[in-house]
């Protein structure tokens, strides 16, 4: 029992320990929540409006760093991710609290492996007997070993190994989802802003610009990028909104960066027409086998398509796409509507003179 020695004791304390801060970073990732840009926020300065995108939904312009969260309905502040495990995004407020719950789980979790381990060889030990050609298990009392046990029987075993695998794989998937956090912590970014880094760097390949992208808001230190995140006081540095820069840097280049890949995913844009109704759901039965069963692994939305609906697409797979359906502004109030939906269902415009889509050559010149 835990208490009846002193290394059951430290086990028992150390143990209480772990679940205690495991529940309390949980929680407070999940109720403290992210940040959030206040609803109607503009920058001080009216000229840098220009840099910043608008966010429909809130009635507000996109803070550095900021992102529409489609299922928090929020412009999230520094936002990351968002998590299904907390109901909620990872962001500037959170990002501590919910870092640390994925190094203290898998810790949490060696510790009970490593419990779980030796209770099933010590109680194992006193029932196993070798013959020449048989193993013997006796899953009774222990013969031999008179300090009082917990009695183990079959069903504890059973129970212990089943724990056991469940210890070892939250210590491998979450312990994984650590690494990639600190990863991207370290050189104090989110991993949207990492796949932002990707595509601009795409971006200047293809139109071969020459011009080179800088993070802006990489400290060039790893425990300055660190203390950006993780403090004494456990409040952020920071108000989520203005943000220190490199030297060399612009407040705004990051958000430049967007509004050029926005651009550059509207002349790569390709226009298409619904030729057949879909209902916009997940897996549907009526557009094919192989429709079906690769519809996309992603918490992305499908959109609902009528016959004759006009969609500018603009990523897809072999048998899905990716767009936003051509809606009209006035009646919809300006809310875009985007998701998958199956390829089978549209067919490419046949493009007039004005809307032609312009050539490989065209799109580098631009």
């Amino acid at each position: 029992w835990p208490l009846d020695t002193a290394g059951g004791s430290v086990h028992f304390i150390v143990l209480l320990n772990w679940t205690v801060m495991i529940l309390y970073n949980y929680f407070n990732a999940m109720f403290v929540g992210p940040g959030y840009v206040p609803l109607g926020w503009a920058p001080e300065k009216s000229q840098d409006c220009m840099y910043l995108q608008y966010c429909k939904v809130c009635q507000s312009y996109k803070a550095p760093r900021s992102h529409h969260c489609r299922k928090c309905n929020r412009c999230v502040m520094k936002m990351d991710h968002h998590c299904p495990w907390i109901n909620n995004c990872c962001g500037y407020q959170n990002h501590a609290s919910f870092t640390l719950f994925l190094l203290l789980a898998p810790l949490g979790c060696i510790h009970a492996s490593f419990i779980f381990v030796m209770t099933m060889y010590t109680q194992l030990y006193n029932r196993i007997s070798f013959g020449w050609s048989s193993v013997k298990i006796d899953m009774s009392a222990a013969k031999r070993d008179p300090r009082p046990i917990i009695p183990f029987g079959l069903s504890a075993f059973a129970a212990s190994l089943f724990a056991l695998g469940l210890a070892l794989g939250t210590t491998i998937a979450v312990g994984m989802l650590f690494i990639i956090q600190m990863k991207v912590i370290l050189t104090n970014k989110t991993s949207i802003e990492s796949w932002i880094e990707e595509k601009a760097k795409d971006r200047i390949q293809y139109y071969q610009t020459g011009e080179t992208f800088i993070f802006p808001y990489d400290m060039g230190s790893k425990w300055k990028n660190f203390k950006q995140v993780f403090t004494w006081s456990g409040i952020p540095e920071g108000d989520g909104l203005d943000w220190p820069v490199r030297d060399g840097c612009h407040q705004y280049s990051l958000t430049i960066e967007q509004l050029k890949q926005k651009a550059d995913k509207r002349v790569r844009s390709v226009r298409y027409q619904a030729v057949e109704d879909y209902s916009g759901v997940c897996c549907p039965v009526t557009k094919g086998v192989k429709t079906f069963f690769t519809t996309p692994c992603t918490e992305e939305p499908r959109i609902a398509l009528s016959k004759g609906d006009l969609i500018l697409a603009t990523r897809g797979l072999k048998h899905w796409m990716y767009g936003e359906k051509i809606l009209d502004s006035a009646a919809d109030g300006g809310i875009r509507e985007r998701g998958w939906f199956p390829r089978k269902c549209v067919e490419k415009c046949q493009y007039d003179s004005e809307m032609d889509q312009p050539m490989d050559g065209e799109k580098k010149s631009r």
